[in-house]
């Protein structure tokens, strides 16, 4: 049961709360959402109006997480935090060592990922509404908090590759035969010459001094 209460607390933080910050930041230009999230169509809240706040608030909450993929997570791998090549193989005997991690530490990661880009969303579509009214101190604070939103998310995501990679280990590229550098003799035997192919072949023994000898009698007879 704990870990069921771990998981959707992990889910939470990482889709729904963001999400429900990006309809937040839209309730200004649309009065029905306006009206499920203040609950003023009623005098209390509705089932209908839980039920649809909680959906558009996970579906919001994944597009957040989708914008989050494609630029925060390049903007992580382009500045040193890239995935490593974890061996998969491993993976099946290590899966509730593996949750344990994700639930630890890549849940945060997106908790603070999707924050910053629904805060983002929400505080520019806030700003372009006419219930808003000019705050430097409050564009200052907004701006502080998104960088903390960074930090945090570079510290979840660097601790969940390298604990990650640590359980399962990395895998090394396979080398081929033919990328292999072949290994070539240092040594050559006396009478032999060693040719690029790593063969040996006879070479003609150099004339010593008893030839030389042999070939002045010859001239001199």
């Amino acid at each position: 049961m704990g870990e069921l209460t771990a998981r959707n607390f992990g889910l939470l933080i990482a889709y729904l709360i963001p999400g429900f910050i990006c309809l937040w930041g839209l309730s200004p230009h649309v009065p029905q959402l306006h009206a499920w999230l203040a609950g003023a169509a009623t005098p209390g809240p509705t089932l209908g109006g839980f039920l649809f706040v909680t959906i558009a608030s996970v579906a919001a909450g994944l597009t957040a997480s989708a914008v989050r993929w494609a630029v925060l997570d390049s903007i992580h791998a382009a500045t040193g935090i890239q995935r490593p090549a974890w061996n998969d193989r491993s993976l099946s005997d290590k899966l509730t060592a593996f949750d344990y991690l994700v639930e630890q530490h890549y849940r945060y990661y997106q908790f603070y990922g999707n924050t910053l880009v629904a805060t983002a969303f929400a505080y520019v579509a806030w700003r372009l509404s006419l219930a808003s009214r000019p705050s430097l101190w409050l564009d200052f604070g907004v701006a502080l908090l998104e960088l903390v939103f960074l930090a945090g998310s570079r510290d979840a995501l660097r601790k969940y590759y390298g604990r990650a990679s640590l359980l399962l280990g990395t895998s090394h590229k396979e080398i081929s035969d033919d990328e292999r550098e072949r290994p070539r003799p240092t040594g050559r035997s006396r009478g032999s010459e060693t040719t690029e192919d790593g063969l040996a072949s006879q070479t003609r023994p150099a004339a010593g001094p008893s030839d030389a000898d042999d070939k002045d009698d010859a001239e001199a007879a």
